[in-house]
């Protein structure tokens, strides 16, 4: 089957950042519905037309993957708003509540990226933001997407979103390692 909107797409891959350092190696194969949310605009022009077997090394600017990096996105909050397990790589969907900063995108992930005794450093750039990337990728399989898949425009099963649009974390959890590809 030749890789078209929509369908699901199972693939492998290697994600280095321009310098070659590794940030993320998928070995097994992991499904993500093509034409949705779940892959970078610029993946889905590599993939549109393939099928299984086909491999891609694609060098991705940040413009075509999780965006600039925005100073304006990270901010400082009054340590007393937040629980006192809070660490470093806690995620908030939205500002936490409490908030001192009302002007920040309310829906945006922020992470939590330092901790200090009197304020918290809170970031709402992607992780991978501002980073030129290049990833290395072979189609797997390729599947008729579900309905539900088509309803939803993401794999169900998915707990991890390529698309830096994609997913939301929780307050209380934690940056999986190479994750939130979303």
């Amino acid at each position: 089957m030749d890789i078209r909107n929509p369908c699901v797409v199972s693939l492998t891959w290697r994600l280095e950042d321009a310098q070659g350092e590794l940030i993320d190696e998928l070995n097994e194969p992991m499904e993500f519905f093509f034409g949705g949310d779940d892959l970078l605009s610029k993946v889905e022009e590599a993939l549109m037309g393939q099928s299984t077997g086909f491999e891609a090394a694609l060098h991705l600017e940040p413009e075509h993957a999780f965006g600039d990096y925005h100073s304006d996105l990270v901010f400082f909050e009054p340590r007393e708003i937040f629980h006192e397990a809070v660490e470093e790589g806690m995620q908030f969907d939205g500002p936490p509540e409490g908030s001192q900063t009302p002007d920040m995108p309310k829906d945006a992930i922020y992470t939590v990226t330092e901790v200090y005794d009197t304020h918290v450093v809170m970031d709402g750039n992607h992780p991978l933001a501002g980073i030129a990337l290049n990833l290395s990728l072979k189609v797997i399989d390729v599947r008729e997407a579900t309905e539900e898949e088509i309803e939803q425009g993401s794999v169900a099963q998915s707990i991890f979103s390529f698309a830096p649009e994609g997913g939301e974390a929780g307050a209380d959890e934690d940056i999986p390692p190479g994750a939130t590809l979303h």
